[in-house]
């Protein structure tokens, strides 16, 4: 029986982040950090057909100065509260980023 050889390689590196969505909003904002970590943010979209995910990725690049395609949805997507991934980002730098557009 021959050994199988194994590559072995690095995953996508970045941060994770907890987030609350609140949508229909009056604007689109960071409103704070709770008490557990978790980012609460208030978007303009309804909530139904995906549309305050779009717009929670797209506004989350443009604040952490990120591409769309780096931020993912990584759990939550049909509910309030989300897990998202940040690729190439470390959890310091989006907090800090998060941070600087507190309402």
């Amino acid at each position: 029986m021959s050994k199988r050889q194994y590559r072995l390689h690095d995953g996508k590196k970045g941060a994770a982040i907890a987030v609350r969505v609140t949508p229909r909003a009056s604007r689109n904002e960071v409103m704070e950090i709770m008490s557990d970590g978790t980012i609460k943010i208030h978007l303009t979209a309804p909530a139904h057909e995906g549309k305050a995910n779009d717009l929670l990725v797209e506004f989350l690049a443009e604040i952490l100065g990120a591409p769309k395609t780096h931020i993912d949805i990584v759990a939550g997507a049909g509910g309030r509260d989300k897990l998202i991934s940040v690729i190439n980002m470390d959890a310091e730098e989006v907090h800090n980023r998060i941070v600087g557009h507190l309402s």
